[in-house]
C-alpha cells in the first residue's frame, strides 16, 4: 500500500496517479480500436468475397440466359456457326464491369479458347494441358466444375492484366451443354488489399487524433490539479497544523482551540468536534484506566482456566484414543480369527458391525486431533478404489442395520486430494446413511465423470425428515 507522506506527497501520488489511470485507459481503448479495425478487416473480406462472388454469378447467369435467347431466336433463322459467332461478337461487346481485370472467358469442353475480351492473340488456342505456378491443371478443372448443374467457383493463380503477373483469384463457371462451352468470370483478390489499406489508414489517422486528444486533455488537466492542490495545500496544512498545535497542547492546559485562526468552516466544524472529545477523553481516561486494570486481571484469570480446561480435554481424547486402539486391533484380529473357523454366525457378524462401528469413530477422533497440527499433502487418488473399500469396509455395519447398497460407480476416477480427508468424507456420509436411513431401505452410492473439472459422488437414502440439524461440520 502506498503511503504519503505529507499532503504534499499526496497530492503528487495523486497527480501519478491519475496520469497513469489515463494512460492505462488510452491502451484500452486504442487496443479495443485495433481489435475492433482487424474485426471489421476480417468482415470486409469475407463481404467483399461474398459480394464478388454473387455479382460475377449474376454475370454468368445473365450470359447464358442471353445466349440460350439469341439462340432460340435466331435457330430457324441462321446455321448454328453464324450464331455462336454473333453470341461471341455480343459478349465481347457486353460492358458488365468497369474493371479491365474482371472479363468473360469461354473455352469449349476440348480447353480451345473460345473468346477473352483482353486476350484476342490466344483465342483458338488450347489449354487444357495448361498449368499454374503449383502445377494444377486450372482450365481442365474450370471445364470440370462448369459442369456441375449449378456451376461452381474455384480458386487459382492466374496472370493479372494490370500488373502482368500471377494473382490470387477467384471464378464462376457454367456450361452452356448445348454447345459443349465453359463460360466464366473471376475477380482478383488482392483487390481486397487496397480496400484494407484505405480502412486502416482511416483508422490510424483516428487513433492518431484521439491519442492527441487524451493526452491534451491528460496535460491540461494535470497543470490545473497543480494549481488548485498548490493554492488548497497552502490553506489546509495551516487549518491541520492549528488543530494538531491545539491536541498538543490541550494535554498541558485547558484553553479551548482558537476557531478565528482556522479558515476552513469544515475544519471549524472538526475544531469543535476535537474541543469535545478532548474534554470527553480526559474525564474518561481516570475511569477506563481503572476498569482496564480489573478487566485484565480478570481476563487473565479466566483464560487460563479456559486453557487448562482445552488442555485438559485434548490430552483426556488424546490418551483415551491411543488406548483404544490396542484392545480395537486384538477385538477386529479375533474376530477374522473366529470367521474363519465358524463362517456365516451372526453373532460373529454382529460384533464385526459394532467393531467396524468403533474403528470409524476412532478414526473420526484420531482425525479431529491431528487436522489443525498436521499438514495433509494432497496427491493423485483413484476414487473409485478408495470409494470400494470404503464400501467393503460399511458392507457389515449396513447389512447389520437392516440396509442394503445399491451402486454405479464409475471405474479409474481420478481426483487430486488429500487420503485422510477424502476418507472421512467418504466414511461421515456412509454413516450418517446408516444412522438416518429407515430400515430395510436401500443406500444409493453413485459416482461419475462430469467434465475435466468436475466428478460427482452423491450418497443419498430414504428416511424422514431431520430437523433442527446443526450442518456446519
Amino acid at each position: 500500500m502506498l503511503k504519503a507522506k505529507s499532503l504534499y506527497h499526496l497530492i503528487v501520488y495523486s497527480i501519478l496517479f491519475i496520469i497513469v489511470l489515463i494512460s492505462f485507459f488510452t491502451f484500452i481503448i486504442i487496443n479495443n480500436a485495433h481489435e475492433e479495425l482487424q474485426e471489421k478487416i476480417h468482415t470486409l473480406k469475407e463481404d467483399y468475397t461474398n459480394n464478388q462472388k454473387a455479382l460475377i454469378k449474376n454475370h454468368i447467369d445473365y450470359v447464358i440466359k442471353f445466349i440460350d435467347y439469341y439462340y432460340k431466336e435466331n435457330v430457324d433463322k441462321k446455321d448454328l456457326e453464324t450464331i455462336k459467332k454473333e453470341v461471341i461478337v455480343a459478349i465481347k461487346d457486353l460492358n458488365l464491369s468497369d474493371n479491365p481485370n474482371e472479363y468473360i472467358f469461354i473455352y469449349d469442353f476440348d480447353g480451345n479458347l473460345l473468346q477473352n475480351s483482353i486476350d484476342n492473340i490466344n483465342v483458338g488456342k488450347n489449354f487444357l494441358n495448361f498449368t499454374d505456378q503449383n502445377g494444377r491443371k486450372i482450365i481442365e478443372e474450370l471445364i470440370n466444375i462448369s459442369k456441375n448443374k449449378d456451376g461452381g467457383f474455384i480458386n487459382y493463380f492466374w496472370s493479372k492484366p494490370e500488373i502482368h503477373k500471377e494473382a490470387n483469384k477467384i471464378s464462376y463457371v457454367k456450361s452452356y451443354e448445348k454447345w459443349n462451352w465453359t463460360i466464366g468470370k473471376g475477380v482478383y483478390l488482392d483487390e481486397i488489399d487496397k480496400l484494407i489499406k484505405l480502412k486502416e489508414a482511416d483508422y490510424n489517422q483516428k487513433i492518431s487524433n484521439y491519442t492527441l486528444q487524451v493526452t491534451s486533455l491528460t496535460i491540461l488537466l494535470i497543470f490545473y490539479s497543480i494549481f488548485i492542490y498548490k493554492n488548497a495545500t497552502i490553506l489546509i496544512v495551516n487549518d491541520v497544523k492549528e488543530i494538531g498545535k491545539y491536541f498538543k497542547e490541550s494535554q498541558k492546559n485547558d484553553e479551548p482551540l482558537n476557531q478565528n485562526n482556522i479558515i476552513f468552516g469544515e475544519f471549524k466544524v472538526i475544531a469543535n468536534y476535537a474541543t469535545d472529545a478532548m474534554n470527553n477523553i480526559k474525564l474518561k481516561t481516570t475511569m477506563l484506566e481503572d476498569l482496564n486494570k480489573n478487566l485484565e486481571d480478570k481476563v487473565k484469570e479466566k483464560t487460563k482456566e479456559l486453557t487448562d480446561l482445552v488442555d485438559s480435554q485434548k490430552s483426556f481424547i488424546k490418551n483415551s484414543v491411543h488406548e483404544i486402539n490396542t484392545p480395537l486391533s486384538i477385538i477386529r484380529t479375533n474376530i477374522d480369527l473366529l470367521k474363519m473357523k465358524i463362517p456365516n454366525n451372526n453373532y460373529i457378524t454382529n460384533i464385526e458391525s459394532g467393531s467396524k462401528t468403533i474403528q470409524y469413530i476412532y478414526d473420526d477422533l484420531s482425525y479431529l486431533i491431528k487436522k489443525d497440527r498436521v499438514v495433509y499433502e494432497k496427491e493423485y487418488l483413484d476414487f473409485t478404489s478408495i470409494l470400494k473399500e470404503r464400501l467393503d469396509f460399511f458392507d457389515e455395519i449396513i447389512k447389520s442395520n437392516s440396509l442394503y447398497l445399491i451402486q454405479n460407480l464409475e471405474d479409474d476416477l481420478y481426483i487430486k486430494f488429500n487420503i485422510t480427508e477424502l476418507q472421512r468424507i467418504i466414511d461421515n456420509n456412509l454413516s450418517n446413511a446408516v444412522k438416518y436411513s429407515s430400515s430395510k431401505s436401500p443406500i444409493f452410492v453413485k459416482l461419475y465423470y462430469l467434465n475435466d473439472d468436475e466428478i460427482e459422488f452423491s450418497i443419498t437414502t430414504i428416511s424422514k425428515k431431520i430437523e433442527n440439524v446443526d450442518l456446519s461440520y
